[in-house]
């Protein structure tokens, strides 16, 4: 049996320490019915993956992470018809199988498309999950607009320099022609979001809502939240019928708060539809097509800071500690 290599967990350990991956060889799975085998040609490290690092204890197998991929596709299931041995592809994975830190993977058809052929196999990594989160927020959760019909509502992005950030200021300015407003607490962020698009920055240290009467919105339609502050002054800066959408996660969150005005709040995980084999799974594939054709029109730009090259587990440990730390401007990459 073909055999690839691959960097693994097999313990839960701190990023600090040499054994928290370990370098591994593993055989080259099989595709299903509805499977690609792919070649990954570059992975990028999201925050996800330190998640599941953390919560992995000591798995019964080892545990390859990753879920973003640029890849070339190597053999196609037998229920496959959009795909061919050969094609450049992008993807973002399944939580329940085997991820991307490996020389080839698995992944279903259906969440795969054509990467843009605009971008380097490193930049086309840096963008499927971020990309996939911020379209189903934006798109599916607030309804902000659509590439055939812009609106003209209000969007804010707390955390606008981070992976999911830098990509939902873009396709927010895509989708509408109303303000797309960003947090960030440095000047460094701060230009970045500009950069990115931002009509207008917010210090999300401060209070919110006389900074938001400075810009002249009387209410964002939209927020989506990296790291979501108090219902109570979310409100105050909110449209009535208003949409939050948060990636974090809250253990807390007032809900009263949001019923004078009739808010609404949502979860969001790109994990969802491939998780739970939903009906609509193949939206993820249609969605990364959408976003190959902004990226190839110029309205996406990839969003990789760091770049580092080949597979190994001390790589990917130096890749998980600047993630890990913070303090991360994009996306860092490391290519095979």
């Amino acid at each position: 049996m073909e055999s690839m290599h691959a960097v693994a967990v097999t313990r839960s350990l701190p990023v600090t320490d040499p054994e928290c991956f370990v370098d591994i060889d593993l055989p080259v799975p099989e595709p299903g019915p509805h499977d690609l085998l792919v070649e990954v040609q570059a992975i990028s490290v999201n925050p996800i993956d330190v998640k599941l690092r953390k919560g992995a204890g000591t798995p019964s197998t080892p545990l390859v992470l990753g879920f973003d991929a640029a890849s070339v596709v190597r053999a196609v299931g037998s229920e496959v018809h959009d795909f061919a041995v050969g094609d450049e592809v992008w993807h973002s994975g399944n939580r329940d199988l085997p991820g991307t830190y490996s020389q080839f993977t698995l992944v279903d058809a259906r969440i795969v498309a054509k990467r843009p052929s605009s971008l380097t196999i490193a930049e086309a990594a840096s963008l499927p999950l971020t990309s996939l989160t911020s379209w189903e927020a934006l798109v599916d959760h607030i309804g902000l607009g659509t590439l055939d019909q812009r609106s003209d509502k209000a969007f804010l992005m707390i955390g606008g320099a981070g992976g999911v950030g830098s990509v939902a200021i873009q396709l927010a300015r895509a989708i509408t022609s109303g303000p797309v407003v960003a947090t960030s607490s440095r000047p460094e962020t701060a230009q970045w979001c500009q950069d990115m698009g931002a009509t207008g920055i917010i210090d999300h240290r401060e209070p919110l809502a006389p900074q938001v009467k400075d810009l002249g919105i009387d209410g964002f339609d939209g927020i989506l939240s990296a790291y979501t502050p108090p219902a109570s002054a979310l409100a105050e800066i909110m449209a009535p019928f208003g949409h939050l959408v948060m990636i974090d996660g809250t253990d807390s969150f007032d809900l009263m708060a949001f019923k004078p005005k009739s808010l609404s709040v949502a979860s969001e995980s790109m994990f969802t539809r491939p998780q739970f084999g939903t009906a609509d799974v193949a939206k993820q594939g249609q969605a990364l097509a959408r976003i190959a054709q902004l990226v190839e029109n110029g309205q996406i730009r990839p969003t990789m800071t760091r770049h580092i090259e080949g597979l190994t587990a001390q790589h990917v440990r130096e890749a998980t500690e600047i993630v890990e730390s913070g303090g991360m401007i994009g996306k860092v990459v490391i290519t095979l």
